[in-house]
């Protein structure tokens, strides 16, 4: 027997939209990276890009559980000495709240090109309207 593996042309690509109104960021993150990666389907390549597209709406109503609001922090590092910026949760989420979900998602994908290709297939905006309606996403339940 052989192992099948699908060619670029025969990978389908479909749109979902998820609302991430009520959804805890960590388990919302996993179903987005299974589904840009692509293990939801059966024809599933580890070393290809076989996933589809996402859009996330209500990014800015996720929910962090615990005291990780107050006590999460994300850094960003400038390249220069002295120049760690170490903020909390609370402020990402009040200045750019789809920054918890890009990072939160570019984390659980692969480092490298294919992780870079399937993290640009993930849309984020932080209330109920996106622009991608032509594509006709479909509703994702989780």
């Amino acid at each position: 027997m052989k192992t099948y593996l699908p060619k670029e042309t025969e990978i389908d690509r479909k749109w979902w939209v998820v609302d991430a109104e009520g959804q805890i960021l960590g388990r919302l993150a996993v179903r987005i990276a299974d589904i840009l990666r692509g293990k939801n389907k059966p024809t599933y390549t580890p070393h290809l890009d076989c996933g589809d597209f996402v859009v996330v709406v209500n990014a800015a109503k996720v929910t962090l559980t615990g005291r990780k609001e107050e006590r999460k922090i994300y850094q960003d590092y400038s390249g220069y000495m002295g120049g760690l910026k170490e903020r909390p949760a609370a402020e990402i989420r009040a200045k750019d709240p789809c920054r918890l979900i890009r990072s939160a998602v570019r984390g659980m994908l692969p480092k490298g090109r294919l992780g870079r290709a399937q993290f640009r297939k993930l849309k984020v905006y932080a209330d109920g309207a996106h622009r991608h309606e032509a594509q006709k996403p479909a509703p994702l339940e989780l």
